[in-house]
């Protein structure tokens, strides 16, 4: 395993991130293929030996069911000072807002519920999982401020943001002395590449990290054929990737031409390339051969060519999932 500095903070990350959103009680919350909690310690076990020290979860997988596996599996597994984990917290429901709970409540409310989930005293990095319209960012910054303060966290994220989003937030947290994010967590891949038109540049100039989500494009990346089970059996990825199936399919089999020519899985390939443009990419595994394949990435060099074959037929993208409802929102912003 390679490990590297997460941004600007003191965090020391492996290459590979573990995305523990497969992680959590499949008979509750939105996904049913998710691993129970025997299996998703037997991945996490796995992937500890292999050297991955960066866990991403959030408060919102499977009704909070990720984090509490991946806490006590954690605990009982590795030394706390080992390992980067990371959670999320999400923007004030309706509901919190109709009771006058402000940003601020929301956002201590959730940490500590996070915490009590994983079991833990603090959160290595603590991410914000969606912008939230509904509340001014001074108030979310504020909040994150004073989590840091405390000890409670030690870094703070963002994710599914736009780069105007991200230098208003850093350049704010500037101007008022607060904690400034130090990585972001966004859609990113070989068949989803629109950040590279203005998010790459902010985080090169800034030395913000960038640990994007999504890496095989919900197992697309990682068999020609797709048919993974997150590919047939999870409608949200399936409104991500399937309007675009035809675009991307040319992609896809040039990534199954040079796995060949390598003698490597697609997944290899796939990540081989996205390790040249990242810092540590989360990617989730639900079977020991799926660690193996993230694991093996990290060594495997791709050419100069090679990296402009896969590129040169990726065609724009319209935004999709989250950044799409992100979209929707800007028209109507009233409060950041």
């Amino acid at each position: 395993m390679k490990y590297i500095r997460l941004g600007k903070s003191d965090l020391i990350v492996s290459r590979i991130c573990m995305g523990c959103m497969g992680f959590g009680d499949p008979l509750t919350g939105l996904h049913h293929w998710t691993l129970n909690e025997m299996a998703s310690r037997n991945i996490i076990r796995y992937s500890l030996e292999k050297g991955i020290n960066f866990y991403d979860t959030a408060i919102a997988y499977q009704n909070g069911s990720s984090e509490r596996y991946v806490g006590r599996a954690l605990r009982d597994m590795a030394k706390r000072d080992d390992i980067v984990l990371a959670t999320k917290f999400l923007p004030r429901s309706p509901e919190q807002i109709a009771k006058g709970i402000s940003g601020k409540q929301a956002i201590t409310s959730s940490l500590d519920q996070s915490l009590k989930n994983l079991g833990m005293d603090y959160i290595d990095l603590y991410i914000y999982h969606i912008w939230d319209f509904n509340t001014p960012l001074i108030d979310v910054l504020e909040a994150l401020h004073a989590a840091v303060t405390a000890g409670k966290v030690r870094a703070i994220g963002i994710s599914n943001c736009y780069a105007w989003q991200l230098a208003k937030a850093n350049a704010l947290a500037e101007r008022e002395g607060l904690t400034p994010f130090v990585s972001v967590q966004s859609h990113y891949n070989l068949i989803m590449r629109e950040d590279e038109r203005e998010l790459f540049g902010l985080c090169a100039e800034d030395g913000i990290a960038m640990t994007p989500y999504s890496a095989l494009a919900s197992g697309r990346l990682s068999r020609k054929d797709g048919f993974t089970r997150r590919a047939t059996e999870d409608d949200y990825a399936r409104g991500k990737y399937d309007n675009t199936a035809e675009q991307d399919r040319v992609i896809i089999e040039r990534v199954a031409e040079l796995a060949e020519r390598h003698q490597v899985s697609m997944t290899e390939i796939s990540l081989a390339w996205l390790l040249t443009k990242v810092t540590s990419p989360v990617v989730g595994a639900t079977k020991k051969e799926h660690v193996d394949g993230l694991v093996n990435s990290i060594n495997l060099q791709l050419s100069t060519e090679e990296i402009h074959f896969l590129e040169e037929s990726y065609q724009p993208h319209f935004l999709s999932g989250i950044m799409a409802q992100n979209a929707s929102y800007t028209k109507d912003i009233k409060q950041v």
